[in-house]
């Protein structure tokens, strides 16, 4: 999916939701267990639930691989089920360097077709680069992070005085452009918002951090917000575990009802509709 199909589908269900498919297989409903791949009925449900109202989905893979086999193949049954009208993103969090970092980045985009992977920077230039060699994917590079361990190195000063997720910011715009390349700001930290976007004015951001982990989706998009939107702001658990019962789906599918209507306030009043 390339920057003006996204933002097209964006203006279309005037919506910039990404909605998280972190699948425990403990906190699923337990009428599910019953089902011969409760993992994929569960996300089966929440897509059919939600799929009118978010831009993309994000399945987080740790909770798939954990399951071996079986939790691979209801993350590759998932991404069929959604298909090609949403942007996929494999949760992934590589970063290594040569034919390995070639080789995950195969796995995520010709095995499974996901659209993009988010991709650790640590490693520097040549652990990024396999990523960005698939015409038509994306990489989501971890720039601020919206868990508190964050602080713990992304925010340290560098000689020039800049954090270092600045300096990893403006070092992966060489990289790269951006259709190509995106990065993970935390919603977590909005007094940053206005300052990253003028480092980064035309890139999309993943912006994680929104429902369980209280971002203030209004701050983001006051200041996170560009001329294509620029934003995928990404909801997991206060969506997909909103109930543990029988109306799970429904019940996710109000929650980010909720978080759509407001995005369509916000698209309405900065004119991206």
């Amino acid at each position: 999916m390339t920057r003006q199909e996204l933002f097209a589908c964006i203006q279309e269900r005037q919506s910039f939701l990404c909605i998280g498919l972190d699948t425990d297989l403990s906190r699923i409903p337990q009428h599910l267990h019953t089902t011969n791949d409760p993992i994929f009925e569960f996300n089966r449900q929440i897509i059919d639930a939600t799929r009118d109202l978010c831009v993309a989905y994000k399945p987080n893979l740790a909770f798939y691989e954990a399951l071996g086999t079986a939790g691979w193949q209801a993350l590759e049954k998932t991404i069929r089920y959604i298909g090609k009208e949403h942007f996929i993103i494999a949760d992934a969090k590589r970063g290594d360097i040569g034919n390995t970092a070639r080789l995950y980045a195969e796995a995520f985009f010709t095995q499974l077709k996901a659209d993009a992977v988010t991709v650790a920077p640590y490693m520097g230039e040549d652990s990024v680069q396999p990523f960005l060699g698939f015409p038509g994917k994306w990489v989501i590079l971890l720039a601020l992070t919206s868990n508190a361990g964050s602080q713990d190195f992304q925010l340290l000063p560098q000689t020039s005085g800049q954090p270092l997720y600045e300096a990893v910011m403006r070092a992966a715009m060489r990289w790269s452009t951006p259709d190509t390349l995106m990065f993970v700001i935390g919603a977590t930290h909005p007094e940053r918002f206005r300052e990253i976007r003028t480092i980064a004015p035309e890139h999309f951001f993943l912006v994680p951090g929104v429902g369980a982990q209280g971002g203030d989706l209004a701050a983001i998009s006051q200041y996170g917000l560009n001329a294509q939107c620029g934003l995928l702001v990404n909801a997991s658990r206060s969506i997909i575990y909103a109930s543990h019962g029988e109306d799970f789906a429904e019940r996710a599918r109000a929650e980010a009802l909720a978080i759509q209507k407001e995005m369509a306030i916000l698209l309405q009043k900065y004119q991206l509709l």
